[in-house]
């Protein structure tokens, strides 16, 4: 069975351990990833799980950034690189690489193939720009709007 992370247990779990700890849990919902070696956020209502990327099935006449279908649990996944969609160039074949399967509450069952996943991220307190978030090290984060990027034609449209 593949390995994968349940987002809201995951997130109950931290929860319920800074309570345990005596300090006030806020609740985190976003969740860090590396795209094409850029930051990005993304909404933790917007994804269901992250895998360990899955066997594809390559689909004939598709546009290059649909690397093809996999199988989870019985219910078949359009797989995009993410990157390459977004034109920043390609996801790195490393061992860090990971599925954000898309939530349910979209009705669409995509997964998205990111670098890796850098972890939940307050971004609270974060100063927004025009470049988009800037933590506390003044790192640049972007945004990865899942429900819009579900809404653009382009992505709609995956053949080829």
């Amino acid at each position: 069975m593949a390995q994968h992370l349940n987002l809201r247990e995951f997130q109950q779990n931290l929860s319920d351990r800074i309570k345990a700890g005596g300090g006030e849990a806020r609740q985190i919902s976003t969740l860090g990833v590396s795209i094409a070696g850029q930051n990005w956020l993304v909404d933790m209502a917007d994804i269901s799980e992250v895998l360990t990327p899955l066997a594809v099935e390559p689909v004939p006449m598709s546009r290059a950034w649909i690397k093809g279908v996999t199988n989870v649990r019985g219910s078949l996944y359009c797989v995009a690189d993410i990157a390459s969609y977004l034109r920043l160039g390609a996801v790195k074949s490393s061992s860090e690489k990971r599925m954000l399967l898309v939530s349910e509450r979209h009705a669409f069952n995509a997964a998205l193939l990111v670098d890796k996943v850098l972890g939940l991220r307050d971004a609270r307190e974060w100063r927004e720009d025009q470049t988009g978030y800037r933590d506390e090290l003044d790192a640049v984060w972007h945004k990865l709007d899942i429900g819009n990027l579900l809404t653009q034609p382009e992505f709609l449209q995956i053949g080829a």
